[in-house]
């Protein structure tokens, strides 16, 4: 079977570009097999029409001259024959090889030559090359050589560019008037591809359907999807903020009943019980809210990073910056900071609990940005670090997330917030530090 994938090294990637080339190639590849068979069958055969007719002039000259034994009556008869046929003719003792002299891509010269080759039945000549417009035509007889210069038109069709002109006209009148209406067509496709790409980032554009039918469904389609998840988180922030309000109300209550309480074991382990449920409930919440409500804002990343890095340190972390950036004229980038920073908190909280050096390294490009955080503890296993970003998993002695008063969370907030910017959070093995290696990634 021919494979054809090498073809998509040069196929355009745009929808635009392929439709116009479906568009083009077959149109352009029938004018081409078109004009290839009118210039072979129609313009060869005027050519060949044209040849014959001046092949039987030329021999009806020289039967005139070699019927005349006198010089200056083959000079008169010459001269008369000249005017009669419209041509210019010389005789004398010149000698030539038989041949064609044409040019590189003269196809209706050879077809000329070959004609009156046959027409003529005596050993000939023709030059094509020498003169502009003008064909040299020499024949041999019994009195000499008989030279004529002939127009070019006189045996080649004049006109078989016309075809070309108008075909070329034609087609690039109707490419522009296609391309136009292939414009209109294909725009509200990429203005759906838009603001589907701008809501998985995290904004929320206006948008109208149009376009054909098929397009104008699928508009509507994704603003009633977008819609209904609008819907959904507002109404999952309104409950969790009421969920949040019940349950700290008895926690409430129960840390001011066991702070009046008599102090010992039994009152020590209730207070640590009554926070690390506190500690529970803020990582569930933060959580499932996911910052979702925060609007879209042009950003400074490495702000962020130095104020991260900054409180850090003052903790008392090991904690190294490295910050590289491909855009310095264009230092910001959309995104909701008060998510982003509490990602990245997650993140370098993870680290400085399970390792002693920590690195957070941010590098910014014109499609993306990017923040690494490293560390050189034990770090997670390679087949359970798609688990350790689901949300209260548990992972092995290694590096369990639920110790230290974790709940789980910290990946997996970090996770849904990258997601939400269109991005991806991924966990690898730090190379230079040997820990955990976690890069959060936002496209720009």
């Amino acid at each position: 079977m021919i494979s054809f994938k090498w073809l998509k090294r040069w196929m355009p990637r745009n929808l635009f570009s392929r439709a116009l080339l479906i568009l083009f190639v077959p149109v352009v590849g029938i004018q081409v097999v078109s004009a290839s068979v009118f210039l072979s069958r129609h313009v060869d055969g005027v050519t060949q029409q044209m040849a014959r007719s001046v092949g039987a002039e030329l021999n009806y000259a020289v039967s005139l001259l070699e019927q005349l034994d006198d010089r200056s009556a083959r000079e008169q008869q010459l001269e008369t024959v000249s005017g009669l046929l419209d041509l210019t003719l010389f005789l004398d003792e010149t000698q030539f090889s038989t041949g064609a002299q044409l040019g590189l891509f003269d196809i209706s010269g050879r077809a000329a030559y070959d004609v009156l080759s046959m027409s003529i039945e005596r050993p000939i000549h023709l030059d094509t090359t020498s003169l502009d417009k003008i064909m040299i035509v020499q024949v041999r007889s019994d009195v000499g050589t008989l030279t004529a210069f002939l127009p070019s038109r006189r045996i080649v069709a004049s006109n078989p560019h016309l075809l070309l002109t108008w075909t070329v006209l034609a087609s690039a009148v109707l490419a522009t008037i296609s391309s136009l209406f292939l414009r209109n067509q294909i725009r509200p496709i990429r203005d759906l591809a838009l603001v589907s790409e701008a809501f998985g980032k995290g904004r929320s554009e206006i948008f109208r359907p149009r376009g054909a039918e098929e397009v104008r469904r699928a508009g509507s389609a994704f603003l009633a999807m977008r819609t209904r998840l609008e819907r959904q988180i507002e109404q999952r922030t309104s409950m969790l903020s009421g969920v949040s309000h019940d349950l700290r109300t008895p926690l409430t209550r129960l840390r001011l009943g066991l702070s009046l309480a008599e102090p010992g074991p039994d009152t020590d382990a209730m207070v640590e019980d009554v926070t690390e449920m506190e500690r529970m409930l803020d990582g569930f919440l933060a959580f499932a809210r996911g910052e979702g409500m925060e609007e879209t804002k042009a950003t400074d990343p490495a702000k962020i990073a130095r104020t991260m890095v900054t409180n850090l340190r003052r903790d008392g972390a090991r904690v190294t910056l490295l910050m590289e950036s491909e855009t310095p004229d264009d230092p910001t980038v959309d995104l909701r900071p008060v998510a982003v920073s509490r990602a990245l908190q997650n993140l370098l909280t993870n680290a400085t609990r399970y390792g002693d050096r920590v690195r957070l390294s941010m590098r910014m490009t014109r499609v993306s940005l990017e923040y690494v955080v490293e560390d050189d503890g034990p770090g997670i296993p390679e087949d359970q670090r798609e688990l350790a970003l689901r949300p209260f998993s548990r992972l092995d002695e290694a590096r369990n997330q639920n110790a230290g008063g974790s709940v789980g969370l910290g990946l997996s907030i970090a996770a849904d917030v990258a997601r939400t910017h269109g991005g991806a959070l991924r966990l690898e093995k730090s190379n230079d530090l040997g820990g955990l290696r976690a890069v959060l990634r936002i496209p720009r």
